[in-house]
């Protein structure tokens, strides 16, 4: 099974102002970017704050939610979970998933890229500085990349898709 990370950064490497921030910032492009690598991947997972933003399961795929408080987490749809990264990933390709798309925030890409479960990244770049946010991730990793395509999105907003070098 194939894990992907898929992240919106400003140009300064920040995907938000703060945890509440909404990412009404990455435009047209971006989204449609999104809506084609989870479609792609058949799963996304993200945190409880991620979700919030969005409030709902997206049609296309599947939905799965990291929580400690699973019955706050009602939308139709969607499910909930607690487990390491590695266990869901696991689990995951048991049922038979072909692939994992990880769509944030900050806690849980550090989760995913800590526990070593990310084959590839998408990264866009918004042309924007918020000088001072929320970055990719929360924490020291040591991860070599391989670049494997650039794609300019729109006038002003470049994909860098990377392969995680084991």
């Amino acid at each position: 099974m194939k894990t992907v990370l898929v992240a919106a950064v400003t140009a300064d490497g920040f995907i938000g102002r703060d945890a509440s921030h909404l990412a009404d910032w990455t435009g047209k492009a971006d989204k449609k970017l999104f809506v084609e690598v989870t479609k792609a991947a058949g799963i996304m997972v993200m945190g409880s704050r991620t979700f919030a933003t969005i409030g709902r399961a997206l049609p296309g795929r599947r939905t799965i939610v990291y929580t400690s408080k699973p019955a706050a987490i009602t939308a139709e749809g969607v499910e909930t979970t607690s487990e390491e990264p590695a266990a869901l990933v696991k689990r995951l390709a048991e049922q038979g998933a072909a692939g994992l798309a990880v769509a944030g925030g900050a806690s849980i890409y550090q989760q995913f890229m800590a526990a070593g479960v990310v084959d590839e990244l998408y990264i866009t770049v918004a042309p924007l500085l918020f000088g001072t946010g929320v970055p990719l991730f929360g924490g020291e990793l040591d991860v070599r990349l391989e670049l494997l395509e650039t794609r300019i999105l729109d006038t002003n907003t470049v994909l860098l898709h990377y392969k995680i070098i084991p």
